[in-house]
């Protein structure tokens, strides 16, 4: 998978992957009044009226980008409904041919970790049969348990042709209580990305790793420092857009082939309707704003790129 995403990378120029992490705050009216009238105000009504905001903001920007990342939580908020409401959206994104990230921050250690690589990325048996649960391409991986919860999932990703990206530095304000800690006179989350870069070692594709790792777009400078200590990690890139990262604050994501980095919106794209430059698509055309999102943030982060070519 980590060749199909280069590839799509390489094919559409958009390093980017919008984050389907819907809230009821999101979504347009419209759409909540007709899922609640066949439902109710419901959780199943609630999943309903994300499926179709889901749905059409995919309709509208598949064809300019490479990978969605849905977060689990979104959806895991509405019970069972939600779940189901994932597997759907998962499934439709591989219909529309676009890779998924499952954003779901697993991380546990022996057979817990082996069952929720198997959940999200690999296969689980039952009798005679073996079945796909959620069947993500990639999934986030928390390595607070060191290798004893990182391995069960390269052991999925290995027989499956599947990655991970594991959490390096995130995006969040406070990720600095513990990432930034020194150790040994370096920070934690240098030594974090020392292991994911030796993971990767043991699972590489043609030119970049199957093991990835997450580094926000609010810390820039960390990820200069970074790129240089995990150069054939794929790097995702959250914090873009609503949390204030801008094209020219990820240059260093990037090697100097223009690869080796996504750039993640979700908020950014999906309520983009909400914000003042897209405000004139009104409501009613939520996922056209969407997508008008979607071309400026190519243009802004293919800008960045070439201007340091």
């Amino acid at each position: 998978m980590i060749q199909k995403l280069t590839d799509k990378i390489k094919q559409t120029h958009a390093p980017i992957c919008v984050g389907l992490d819907p809230m009821l705050s999101y979504i347009p009216e419209h759409l909540l009044k007709e899922a609640y009238a066949e439902y109710g105000e419901t959780l199943e009504g609630a999943a309903e009226a994300v499926w179709q905001y889901n749905k059409a903001i995919i309709d509208a920007v598949y064809d300019l980008i490479p990978a969605v990342k849905p977060q689990i939580a979104m959806y895991e908020q509405f019970g069972l409904c939600g779940l189901a409401t994932f597997k759907r959206t998962v499934d439709y994104c591989h219909q529309k041919d676009l890779l998924v990230i499952g954003d779901v921050k697993r991380g546990d250690i022996g057979s817990t970790s082996a069952a929720y690589a198997a959940g999200h990325l690999g296969r689980v048996t039952v009798g005679t049969k073996e079945y796909t649960a959620f069947d993500e391409d990639f999934a986030t991986v928390n390595p607070y348990l060191g290798t004893d919860g990182i391995k069960p999932f390269i052991d999925v990703c290995k027989q499956e042709k599947k990655g991970i990206f594991v959490l390096v530095k995130t995006s969040n304000p406070s990720s600095g209580e513990f990432q930034d800690r020194v150790t040994d006179g370096r920070p934690l989350y240098e030594w974090v990305g020392e292991k994911v870069a030796e993971w990767g070692e043991s699972h590489m594709g043609d030119t970049y790793s199957y093991v990835g790792a997450v580094v926000g777009a609010t810390y820039p400078e960390m990820g200069r420092v970074l790129r240089r200590i995990m150069p054939k990690s794929f790097i995702l890139v959250p914090g873009y857009g609503a949390q204030g990262g801008k094209g020219k604050d990820l240059v260093h994501f990037f090697n100097e082939d223009g690869l080796g980095a996504i750039v993640n919106s979700s908020r950014g794209i999906i309520a983009a309707y909400k914000q003042e430059a897209y405000v004139r698509f009104g409501e009613q055309n939520f996922a056209d704003a969407a997508r008008a999102a979607v071309e400026d943030m190519i243009a802004d982060i293919d800008g960045a790129i070439c201007s340091v070519k």
